[in-house]
């Protein structure tokens, strides 16, 4: 790879972290309810507890905003990398943008979400079978607890699995299993609060 593609690629890796950053749930939230999300409910900035604080549309707005800053700069590097590139550019472009959501610049790095909804927007264009398994994983483990953050961890916990075995390369499966680790990291509080038995069910 030329010193071009590495600035291009660097500068696609920015821009990703920079939109995956953007805390669309806390402006939504602010903008239509005139609440701060961080001091409501679990204090996450994501789609559940957006839902929380304003109801199902806003939840669902919340949900696809942040599908959507996944995969608009991993759709956008597989365009501009040839195939050779295309998988390094987008499984960086991925990390980026889910960097971004975790640790967002314009909160100083903290409060950010668990990342779930930005890494589906990633693998949807990535590997879209994959993805379509971890949401089936998603779906019966949350319905068995009750719980989003169960389904959520097996969910991301079944994502590198189901990307190797499906694209068959390391690499895409590599960056798959980073993205999922930090999900999975992100959700200590959770994990504290099931095992104490506070952790809000769905219902």
């Amino acid at each position: 790879m030329d010193m071009f593609c590495l600035t291009k690629l660097a500068g696609l890796v920015v821009i990703a972290y920079l939109l995956g950053a953007v805390p669309f749930g806390l402006i939504l939230v602010k903008l239509l309810k005139g609440m701060d999300l961080r001091r409501i409910g679990s204090g996450n900035i994501g789609a559940t507890n957006a839902r929380r604080a304003g109801g199902w549309p806003l939840g669902l707005a919340t949900l696809c905003l942040d599908v959507l800053k996944g995969a608009l700069p991993v759709y956008f590097s597989g365009v501009v990398f040839s195939p050779s590139t295309a998988p390094l550019a987008m499984g960086l472009t991925a990390l980026g943008a889910c960097c971004g959501h975790l640790f967002p610049i314009y909160l100083k790095f903290k409060t950010g979400g668990k990342g779930v909804a930005t890494a589906a927007g990633c693998f949807a264009v990535i590997s879209p079978i994959a993805l379509l398994i971890a949401v089936i994983v998603f779906l019966l483990l949350a319905a068995l607890s009750n719980r989003v953050c169960v389904g959520s961890m097996a969910a991301a916990a079944s994502l590198p699995i189901a990307v190797f075995l499906i694209e068959k390369t390391w690499l895409l499966g590599g960056f798959a299993g980073v993205i999922a680790l930090l999900i999975i990291i992100r959700h200590k509080d959770n994990i504290q609060r099931l095992r104490a038995g506070t952790e809000p069910t769905i219902t």
